[in-house]
């Protein structure tokens, strides 16, 4: 690490050089400064990744792994190997403005109390509108749900300034372009490698806030991604690892009587979107829920320790139920 530099932004990449040579550009020029340096992680690739970092950005710092450690393994061997006291988790599929990373660092700096922070996430290929993956910011329902300011299921928003007012509180900041504290980010014990992929940075959001530090959204900083270049929307292992972890991280970062609560009702929940799957006959994603609900019975034992305090019902967005938001709103007026 360069003397000096106290921001990473670490990029992760796995059999991505088609990524790599479409969206590292704008991250090399418009990530520029003493303060900040650009990383590669290759998580295991076995296609020519390595070749064209070597060959076309001689200058990107590379980390290199001999296999695919997944979405969580990858960063936390990343993080650990870096020594700045802010990291940026940047998705490879990510195209950033010029001057994208200065307002999360100086809000970070700013404001001690905030644990992580993410820019507004806008979609690479409607700059108008916002992008599934964080949209202006991640929340939580009061069963779990994810949503964001900005998006509610598949339902997106055009970006209309609506959500500029300000940095803004949030439940968690999406893993596409998430700023954290390294040290917090080592405390809250880093991602979740049983997760292997998706939900774990809202998991970790969620130990953040157990620790006591608040998690924002700045929206003076926008970066635009493309989305769904691992699993696309739809995709039954995306619906697979979204159910089962989802009921994970409420498994584990819940008080535990509370936890069974939730989840009870939670899981009945869960029960719709099966029937509603069948209903399509879209039995593969039907069949992923039910995966999802076993596998969770039998991964919930790794977990032993429990917060005390029921910080999730705190966060923006636990005072709604987002189902019923969506297909029944008349019985929420």
């Amino acid at each position: 690490m360069a003397l000096g530099n106290i921001l990473s932004v670490i990029i992760l990449n796995w059999n991505g050089a088609k990524l790599l040579r479409k969206f590292l550009p704008s991250v090399i020029a418009n990530t520029q400064g003493q303060e900040v340096e650009v990383i590669v992680a290759d998580n295991g690739s076995t296609d020519n990744s390595l070749e064209v970092l070597c060959n076309e950005f001689p200058n990107v710092k590379i980390l290199t792994f001999d296999e695919n450690l997944g979405f969580s393994g990858g960063y936390n061997r990343a993080i650990s190997e870096v020594e700045s006291e802010f990291v940026i988790l940047l998705n490879s599929d990510v195209e950033t403005p010029p001057g994208w990373w200065q307002p999360l660092l100086s809000f970070m700096n700013a404001h001690p109390g905030v644990g992580a922070c993410q820019p507004k996430i806008l979609s690479y290929y409607r700059k108008d509108k916002f992008e599934y993956a964080g949209a202006a910011g991640g929340l939580l329902d009061k069963y779990g749900y994810p949503f964001c300011r900005g998006r509610l299921f598949d339902q997106i928003e055009y970006d209309f300034c609506q959500y500029d007012t300000g940095p803004e509180d949030i439940a968690w900041a999406s893993g596409a372009a998430l700023m954290v504290r390294r040290e917090v980010y080592l405390d809250a014990g880093g991602l979740d490698e049983l997760f292997f992929a998706h939900m774990e940075e809202i998991d970790l959001c969620c130990r953040i806030h157990n620790l006591g530090y608040r998690v924002c959204v700045v929206p003076e900083s926008s970066v635009y991604h493309l989305g769904g270049a691992t699993l696309s929307q739809g995709n039954p292992k995306k619906t697979y690892l979204n159910f089962r972890n989802n009921l994970l991280l409420l498994h584990k970062n819940l008080p535990q009587e509370k936890g069974k609560k939730v989840l009870f009702k939670r899981r009945l929940m869960d029960m719709l979107a099966f029937f509603m799957y069948v209903a399509k006959f879209d039995f593969a994603n039907a069949n992923a829920i039910l995966k999802a609900h076993n596998d969770f019975r039998k991964m919930r034992g790794n977990y032993r320790v429990f917060p005390d305090a029921d910080v999730l019902s705190t966060l923006p967005g636990a005072d709604r139920c987002i189902v019923l938001d969506r297909y029944l709103p008349f019985l929420t007026k």
